[in-house]
């Protein structure tokens, strides 16, 4: 089978005969890249990932807890400095974290508690 044939049957096998029509008129370098777009993507990732979009999912608990924290304001000129030398160093290794963030009475809520509580 040839390139072009080859693809057809990729995007037949993912019910993408529309790209298939587009792909059907064209012709030349156009279709080439095209072809080529078309083979760089990993349907079967794609459907994997549409499929599990589909799925139940079991919360195993509905509790929530506050978590530990460290107030910046209240951090002393020494420990900025230390967790600033501690970030920038971890950037530079191409690591990262995740920092939650909240700020915000919950009075829209009908909450005496922040927004970043829920």
């Amino acid at each position: 089978m040839d390139k072009v044939q080859d693809t057809i049957e990729l995007l037949k096998m993912y019910n993408q005969e529309h790209i298939i029509n587009l792909l059907n008129k064209l012709e030349g370098k156009e279709k080439e890249e095209l072809i080529e777009q078309i083979n760089k993507i990993d349907f079967h990732q794609i459907m994997e990932l549409y499929d599990n979009t589909k799925k139940e999912l079991a919360i195993k608990e509905n509790k929530i807890e506050n978590i530990a924290y460290l107030d910046k304001a209240k951090l002393s000129k020494i420990e900025q400095e230390e967790f600033d030398t501690l970030g920038e160093m971890a950037i530079k290794k191409g690591e990262y974290a995740v920092v939650t963030m909240a700020g915000g009475q919950g009075t829209r809520l009908r909450s005496q508690w922040t927004k970043g509580d829920f």
